[in-house]
């Protein structure tokens, strides 16, 4: 027998899907729902962003969960929430913060997982990435599992680019 016959042969035994295996079209509330949720996600973004710029660290972590990670744009950047928070800390004890403009973010979920990307303007580094995962808490809170944030590199400029980290690293 053939691959093809064989997956016909599959095919036909499975017959079509049960109706308890279809689910149900969204309703006008599964909607408002879905709309209140996306809301909730980008305002605990946003809520991280305003209180960056704002030096305001307690509000700042308090977006992120306890054994958040944060992915910064140096290769050494890979910490947990309590490294970062020694990192952040003192910048922000002198009301030093940093500002990020978000703009074009698409969040997406898979069940309860919400996951995100959006492009931030900087005024000292220009355009750059940010992304990042969320899950509801234990008080039911929204808050950030993950953040990363990224330089973009122009396609033309890679190779010179990956020379000059190339170069940095070897000094």
């Amino acid at each position: 027998m053939s691959v093809i016959a064989l997956a016909l042969a599959i095919a036909l035994q499975v017959g079509p899907p049960d109706a308890a295996m279809v689910p149900a079209p969204p309703t006008a509330a599964d909607f408002q729902r879905d709309q209140a949720t996306l809301a909730e996600v980008n305002g605990v973004i946003d809520a991280m962003h305003a209180a960056a710029s704002r030096a305001d660290g307690p509000t700042y972590f308090a977006q992120f969960a306890p054994y958040a990670r944060f992915i910064g744009t140096d290769a050494g950047e890979h910490w947990t929430l309590e490294q970062f928070r020694a990192y952040a800390e003192p910048w922000f004890a002198q009301g030093k913060g940093w500002t990020y403009h978000p703009h074009d973010r698409t969040v997406m979920s898979v069940g309860d997982v919400f996951f995100f990307d959006e492009k931030l303007t900087n005024d000292s580094y220009g355009e750059l990435r940010g992304s990042g995962v969320l899950l509801r808490d234990t008080d039911g809170r929204f808050r950030i599992q993950q953040y990363v944030l990224s330089f973009t590199v122009p396609n033309d400029a890679s190779k010179d680019v990956v020379a000059a980290i190339a170069g940095h690293t070897a000094h």
